[in-house]
Order: structure tokens, then C-alpha cells, then sequence
């Protein structure tokens, strides 16, 4: 299996100072601040690339889900959102997903949505975070 990187760079005080995230890929590439992740200033922040890696791997992994199944989806998309608490820490994502899937009823769907959101890489690798909630409704 591959090995994916990613790096950062911060210089200066916590308050002060600014960095940059990057991947390797050369996908993305952006500053972060304090007021970035803190605050609501511009630029980037590690819950946010970590909200889209799980929005990503969740939706991906549900589609894997419904192939296996012999069900093609049209669309599946996901919103995380990232809840950054006291410490800090992160203590909650939500998982908002609106999926087009011809042929499937909503039981089945929110029987694999849920095995989704517990077999996905990233779910598996945030497994700390208290909370990770799941709404997912087909559209």
C-alpha cells in the first residue's frame, strides 16, 4: 500500500507566527495562522484538511459499500464538520451526507452509511474524537 505525506511549517510565536501546509502530491498548498484556527481569520487549519480527508475517505468508502453490493451511486457527498474544543482538542465531527443512489432503500443505505462511517481509514484513525455523528439522507 502507498505511503501518502504531507508537511507543515510554522515559524514564530503561537500568537505571531504563520506557517504553511502543503501536500506532497502538489494538490494544495496554503498558509495557517492562529487566527486561522483559532479565530475566524484567512488561510487554512489542520481540522479543516482533517474534515475533508474524512469527508473524503467516508464517501469513498460508502461507494465501495454500495459497489459491493452491485449498487451504483450517481453522487455522494459529504460534509465534515470539525468541532475543535477546550484544550484543544477535537471532540466531535459530523459527517453530513446527501447521497443519489437510483435503486436502494433508505434502511439499506443508512445500514451502510453506518458501516461507512465505522470501517472508513480516517474514521478508524480518529477513533479518539468522543463524538463522530453521522446524518445522512438520500437525495
Amino acid at each position: 500500500m502507498a505511503v501518502r505525506k504531507s508537511e507543515a511549517v510554522w515559524e514564530g510565536t503561537l500568537k505571531e507566527g504563520s506557517g504553511t501546509m502543503k501536500l506532497a502530491s502538489g494538490a494544495y498548498e496554503g498558509p495557517y495562522t492562529y487566527a486561522s484556527r483559532f479565530e475566524e481569520g484567512p488561510g487554512t487549519n489542520p481540522e479543516e484538511l482533517i474534515g475533508a480527508a474524512h469527508a473524503g475517505c467516508f464517501s469513498m468508502f460508502l461507494s465501495a459499500l454500495l459497489s459491493n453490493q452491485g449498487i451504483k451511486a450517481e453522487r455522494i457527498h459529504t460534509v465534515a464538520a470539525v468541532h475543535l474544543g477546550a484544550g484543544p482538542t477535537i471532540n466531535k465531527i459530523e459527517l453530513n451526507c446527501e447521497a443519489s443512489i437510483p435503486g436502494i432503500d433508505d434502511a439499506k443505505f443508512q445500514e451502510l452509511a453506518a458501516q461507512a462511517k465505522a470501517g472508513c481509514p480516517v474514521s478508524k484513525a480518529l477513533a479518539a474524537v468522543d463524538e463522530i455523528v453521522l446524518n445522512a439522507k438520500l437525495v
